[in-house]
């Protein structure tokens, strides 16, 4: 895999809703390059070398080498979930001090939407690395009894969905996750998931959110196996869960997934003639794809534990996930039904 030392014509990902600052996406939107603990990288490496890991690679976003960036980590921004800010150094003496931090370079997951919705629901119920002060155990403790996670084992850490009228994303901050209880969580996802309506400017008719959201129920329950099989701890990990609010690419999407499963479409082959395609218009006028995707996300602070068995924190999480989207399922058949 190549690396470089050059940034060059790059902007800060835009549709970023959680994590943390210093996120970057190349000029043309389909990559994403962010900074990285040692450990992270690590966790790519082996991703992509060990058949351990075979189960789980359709659901981590591709990796595609590294950069290297140049500057001061910036301790007070730089924490467990994941992120890392760089501090620019201009003069000769930060020059002379500074170091060279890796910076993954994976696929941009928004990029093929035309209007993302993106929801970042963090997984776990130990906040804290193993190798993290006692003060920081102590306030990670704190905060996953204080809101979701403890009991559920996962938090929305932040949302965007499209208003139907401007065309523009509605975001919904980290605080909303870090406020709310466990019996809110079903609030949550509905207002991540909402229905167009007449009282509602947000959200996919009916008839296209079911089939997306069971569509994304059966690849999070194949992630659930796929994690059940490996012995790791994750910290800071999430589940990013992206679907269309374009009526009409949403419909395409639909029939597209229909047509791959009955064998009609090849998606690799599909897949490699857009990417044939350069620029951000090209992107918008591709074939249709999938009007949904979900991945894990967000490994600075995962590791390898062989003997003992997979995290049950992070299980839980995705448990409590897979719940949510049955009860909204239900929701939304029984509107259907009527």
């Amino acid at each position: 895999m190549a690396s470089s030392s050059s940034l060059d014509h790059t902007r800060t990902l835009a549709s970023q809703v959680g994590g943390h600052a210093g996120v970057q996406t190349t000029e043309d939107g389909s990559l994403i390059i962010k900074p990285a603990l040692p450990l992270e990288h690590k966790f790519y490496l082996e991703l992509t070398t060990s058949d351990a890991f075979a189960a789980l690679r359709p659901y981590v976003p591709r990796f595609f080498g590294t950069l290297k960036l140049e500057g001061e980590v910036d301790e007070t921004k730089s924490n467990t979930g994941g992120g890392i800010v760089i501090k620019e150094t201009d003069t000769k003496e930060h020059k002379d001090k500074c170091c060279f931090l890796l910076s993954l370079v994976l696929e941009n997951l928004s990029h093929p939407f035309l209007k993302p919705n993106i929801l970042d629901a963090k997984l776990g119920t130990v906040l804290y690395d193993e190798e993290a002060s006692p003060d920081k155990v102590e306030r990670m403790l704190k905060t996953a009894r204080e809101t979701t996670s403890l009991e559920t084992g996962v938090r929305l850490t932040g949302f965007q969905v499209y208003d139907n009228a401007t065309s523009q994303p509605i975001n919904t901050p980290k605080s909303y996750g870090k406020s709310i209880k466990p019996s809110d969580l079903p609030e949550g996802i509905r207002r991540f998931f909402p229905i167009s309506s007449a009282e509602s400017s947000s959200g996919l008719p009916a008839n296209l959110l079911l089939p997306i959201l069971q569509y994304l129920r059966e690849d999070i329950a194949e992630i659930r196996g796929a994690l059940a099989d490996l012995h790791f701890r994750m910290v800071g990990g999430s589940l990013l869960i992206i679907y269309e609010a374009d009526f009409k690419k949403a419909e395409e999407g639909i029939q597209w997934v229909k047509d791959v499963e009955e064998g009609k479409i090849d998606p690799e082959s599909d897949e490699d003639e857009d990417d044939d395609k350069d620029g951000e218009d090209a992107a918008k006028k591709q074939k249709p794809r999938s009007p949904y995707v979900v991945k894990l996300i967000d490994f600075a602070h995962t590791r390898i534990k062989p003997g003992e068995g997979p995290d049950e924190g992070v299980l839980k999480g995705i448990d409590t996930v897979l719940s949510l989207l049955d009860g909204r399922i239900k929701e939304v058949e029984a509107l259907l039904g009527d």
